[in-house]
């Protein structure tokens, strides 16, 4: 328990993503430099892959929750403390790192991220969430924190070998995407987004995003803001062959080069919908599909989704960033 005077962080960890002796002995630290208490210590699990003992940590009236794991336990941390005015640190690990990347955080210095958990400065950013009803007619309400995709997005990482990705990292996406561009099926939806009228569509690949960057310097959606309060929507629907290859130049070049630089998004100018490519703001999505399709959220899988609710709250999550004094 926390008193007036002694802070106390409880540090979420997934134990095969990172090695303990070396993370304890940072944390002991920069917390001890900190002026902070005893740190808690809580372990994610198949069972439990973090919200759980973070909720565990809550209650113990923690000031500071580490999140040290993959982009799973970066969300399963961040849905946890969904409602509770406390921080969030992340210790990136693990393949995506998703939510660091798109925060420009350094990936790699896992001593320099523990010192900025206790040294940094709070950014309120937003949270996604989805209501998920399942083809039996059950549903279940989850957060994202990067992306929620169904279709290509989603069969690709349905299709992705999890023993190959710890070997060989991003590089087992390939033969996941091979077998995915195999499946014929399109996604068949009718959707209303804000207030708007209801619309069908049919598109290989939709995808809901509160950040926009993806590892390989994949900004797959460049608008995207982490805190504008907003979600971006891309559909895709490429026509054959080179309808792919025009998505991959917009995503890979376009996106990923070009309008990295102030100059470049003059260059580039706005961005134009078309047939293969479109992308819509919201703060709210309502879809129902014709047939149950996989989904993922953040990089995961989350099963088959019949239909779905996703929204926006804006600012509902604190994390820890570097101080702007430096």
């Amino acid at each position: 328990m926390t008193n007036t005077t002694t802070k106390t962080a409880a540090v979420i960890y997934n134990p095969i993503k990172v090695d303990l002796d070396a993370l304890r002995a940072a944390v002991d630290t920069e917390a001890a430099a900190a002026g902070w208490g005893e740190t808690l210590w809580l372990e994610t699990s198949v069972d439990d892959v973090g919200q759980e003992v973070t909720r565990e940590a809550l209650a113990q009236s923690v000031d500071l929750v580490v999140a040290a794991g993959g982009d799973g336990t970066v969300r399963a941390v961040l849905e946890a403390v969904r409602g509770h005015d406390v921080a969030v640190a992340l210790l990136p690990s693990g393949t995506g790192n998703l939510l660091a990347r798109n925060l420009k955080m350094t990936l790699n210095d896992m001593p320099g991220s523990v010192r900025l958990a206790f040294t940094g400065e709070t950014r309120d950013i937003d949270l996604g969430m989805i209501r998920i009803e399942r083809e039996d007619g059950t549903r279940d309400e989850h957060a994202f924190v990067v992306m929620a995709g169904l279709g290509l997005d989603a069969k690709m990482i349905a299709n992705t070998d999890e023993d190959l990705k710890a070997k060989a990292g991003w590089a087992a996406y390939v033969k996941a995407i091979a077998a995915s561009l195999r499946d014929p099926h399109e996604l068949h939806l009718r959707f209303r987004l804000d207030d708007g009228p209801a619309r069908r569509t049919t598109v290989h690949t939709l995808i809901i995003g509160n950040c926009g960057s993806l590892p390989a310097n994949i900004l797959l959606m460049p608008d995207a803001v982490v805190d504008d309060g907003l979600f971006d929507l891309m559909m895709t629907r490429p026509g054959g062959l080179l309808g792919w290859i025009r998505v991959w130049l917009k995503v890979a070049w376009t996106n990923g080069v070009v309008r990295r630089t102030k100059a470049g998004k003059a260059l580039a100018g706005e961005h134009k919908n078309d047939g293969d490519l479109s992308y819509e703001t919201g703060t709210s999505i309502v879809a129902r599909l014709t047939r149950p399709e996989e989904i993922e959220l953040d990089g995961d899988g989350f099963g088959k989704a019949a239909a779905f609710k996703a929204w926006i709250e804006p600012r509902s999550i604190k994390v820890m960033i570097p101080a702007t004094d430096g």
